[in-house]
Formats: C-alpha cells, sequence, structure tokens
C-alpha cells in the first residue's frame, strides 16, 4: 500500500471518527425525539420506560403533595417531620437507580430539569430539618413547581421502539 493510500485512509478514517462522534453529541443533547402534534417534543420511548419514567414523575407529585400537606397541617412538630420525609423521599436517592439506556433517549435539557428537582427536594428536605419557615417552604416548592409545568410545556412521550 503505497503512502498516498495509507494517507486517504487516514483522512478516511478521521472524517469517520467526527461523524461518529457529532452524531453521539446530537442524540446526547437531543435524544430520541420528534417534533409532536400539539407542538412539543415528543420523547420516543418503550412502553415500559415510558412507565418507569411516568412511575417517578407520579412519586414526585405525591411528594409535593405530602409536602403541602404537611405545611398546611396544624401540628408543627409532627407536620416537619412529613414535610421532610416527602422531600428525601423525591431527592436523589430516588434518581440512582435510572437506566443509562433510558437516560440517552432524553433530551438534555430534559434531565438537567429532572436532575434538578431531585437535588432541590434534598435541599427543601434540608431546609425544613433548619426550621426554615412555611412561607420559606412553599417559595422554595414554587420554584421548583414552574420547572415542572416548564418541562410539561416542553415536552411530551410517545411510545416507539
Amino acid at each position: 500500500m503505497g503512502k498516498e493510500m495509507k494517507m486517504q485512509m487516514g483522512v478516511v478514517a478521521v472524517l469517520l471518527w467526527v461523524v461518529t462522534v457529532a452524531g453521539a453529541g446530537w442524540f446526547f443533547v437531543k435524544g430520541w425525539t420528534v417534533k409532536g402534534t400539539d407542538g412539543r417534543m415528543e420523547i420516543s420511548l418503550a412502553p415500559s420506560e415510558r412507565d418507569l419514567i411516568l412511575g417517578e414523575m407520579r412519586q414526585l407529585l405525591k411528594a409535593v403533595h405530602g409536602v403541602v400537606t404537611g405545611v398546611a397541617g396544624q401540628d408543627q412538630a409532627a407536620d416537619r417531620q412529613q414535610i421532610e420525609q416527602a422531600a428525601r423521599a423525591a431527592g436523589m436517592g430516588m434518581a440512582v437507580d435510572v437506566n443509562p439506556a433510558i437516560m440517552a433517549k432524553l433530551p438534555l435539557s430534559f434531565r438537567q430539569m429532572g436532575m434538578s428537582i431531585h437535588r432541590d427536594m434534598d435541599a427543601l428536605a434540608d431546609a425544613v430539618a433548619n426550621k426554615e419557615t412555611s412561607q420559606q417552604i412553599l417559595q422554595r416548592l414554587s420554584n421548583m413547581t414552574a420547572r415542572c409545568t416548564t418541562c410539561h410545556d416542553m415536552y411530551r412521550f410517545g411510545v416507539g421502539q
């Protein structure tokens, strides 16, 4: 094999590598999405993957309900414990078992919003333990649910693969 042929093969190899890295980067940011019929981005998941993500969202909603119920309660000592437990249940501990194959299908901004909610639930639990006021707790929760509504406005789940 001549020097010129080796040079051409080297150029082709580098180009293939660049295309592969660019494609992987594209899917890392965009995930497995298509434009949905309602204007939102539709994330294509297998039925079991969709069920898993929706189940996690229901757990988050139950945690929000636990926090609100605790803040609305009359027995402050018991309610603080309830609020802290509800928030901690939706913290980063909830996110540790996520399947990497599912995460790869989710767009980067979706993953970032989701992880920020889990981190903020842990911070909320810490704030309750540090005796923040009910008003401060509700403000934290309002900031979190604003991200939830933003995400729901941007994305929906479809069933594919």
